[in-house]
C-alpha cells in the first residue's frame, strides 16, 4: 500500500520514499508518494524520482495499481518515460531510497482547473455524466437540455474567484453520504467506499455567516482558496447530445 500524501496536502512538491516493487512493465511502486494517480477524471502527475547518487528517473505518468484480476489496489504506480523503461539499472530495487518530486507547475494548473469545475457545479446545478481535467483544459458534461451561455458562466466563475472562498478537505461517513445522496454530483464516478470515511471538498461555508458554495465527495487535488484559481474562463460550450451539454474550461490569454 502506498501512502498517498497528496490527499491531505496538495501543496507537497516532493517527499522521501523507498521503492517497494518494480513491475514487469518497469513501473515503480513506492511506500509513499506525492504523485497523484490518474482517477476521477484528473490526469496523473509527472515528475522525477531522484536516487541517492543524484541520477533521476523521469516519470511520465502515474496510475493506480492493479492486481492480477485487473482490480484496483492501494498501490500508486509511477511509470517511467519510455526511454528509461529500457534502461533499468540495478538501483531500481525494493528498499532503494528516492526523492519523489512532481512537476509542480503542471500539477498546480490541474489544481486550479479542478477547483474551477467545482465552482461550475455550483453555477450549473445539474448532474455530471463525464469529466476530464488536464494541465491545459478541463471539461464537464452536464445531464441537461437547457442551453448554457459562455459569457454568463465565465462571469460567474470570475465572481466566485474574486470572492476568495476558502477550500478545505473534509470527510463524511458512509451513512452521512447515504442520508445526503445529492452530495454526489457525478453520474459516472462514484466515491470510493470501504474505509468508513469518504473524502470531500468544501468550498465556502466555513462559518455561520459564510455561504456554502459547493460540497461533494472528491479525491482530487485542489487549491486552498478560489482566489488562487486566477483567470479561468469557459472557452466553449457544446451540445453533445439531446440531453448533454459540454462545458470546456481553459486559462484566459
Amino acid at each position: 500500500m502506498t501512502q498517498d500524501l497528496f490527499r491531505q496536502d496538495a501543496y507537497l512538491r516532493e517527499c522521501s520514499a523507498r521503492i517497494t516493487a518494480v513491475t514487469d512493465a518497469g513501473a515503480i511502486v513506492l511506500d509513499r508518494s506525492v504523485f497523484y494517480p490518474q482517477s476521477g477524471g484528473q490526469a496523473g502527475d509527472s515528475g522525477v524520482l531522484v536516487l541517492a547518487d543524484g541520477s533521476s528517473v523521469a516519470i511520465a505518468d502515474t496510475r493506480k495499481g492493479k492486481d492480477a484480476d485487473g482490480h484496483a489496489t492501494h498501490d500508486i504506480v509511477h511509470i517511467p518515460a519510455p526511454a528509461q523503461q529500457d534502461e533499468r539499472t540495478a538501483q531500481w530495487l525494493p528498499g532503494t531510497a528516492v526523492t519523489a518530486r512532481i512537476h509542480w507547475e503542471r500539477r498546480h494548473r490541474m489544481m486550479r482547473l479542478h477547483s474551477t469545475t467545482h465552482l461550475l457545479c455550483h453555477l450549473v446545478p445539474h448532474l455530471v455524466n463525464g469529466c476530464s481535467i488536464t494541465p491545459d483544459y478541463a471539461r464537464l458534461d452536464f445531464a441537461m437540455t437547457d442551453p448554457l451561455d459562455k459569457e454568463t458562466l465565465s462571469a460567474g466563475i470570475a465572481a466566485l474567484v474574486a470572492a476568495a472562498h476558502p477550500l478545505s478537505v473534509d470527510s463524511i461517513s458512509d451513512e452521512e453520504l447515504d442520508a445526503n445522496p445529492a452530495l454526489v454530483k457525478s453520474m459516472s464516478v462514484q466515491p470510493p467506499r470501504g474505509t468508513g470515511r469518504i473524502r470531500t471538498i468544501r468550498i465556502g461555508g466555513h462559518s455561520a455567516s459564510a455561504a456554502l458554495i459547493d460540497l461533494q465527495p472528491c479525491g482530487g487535488t485542489h487549491v486552498a482558496n478560489t482566489a488562487e484559481i486566477g483567470a479561468v474562463v469557459v472557452t466553449k460550450i457544446e451540445k453533445k447530445s439531446a440531453t448533454t451539454r459540454r462545458v470546456i474550461l481553459g486559462f484566459a490569454p
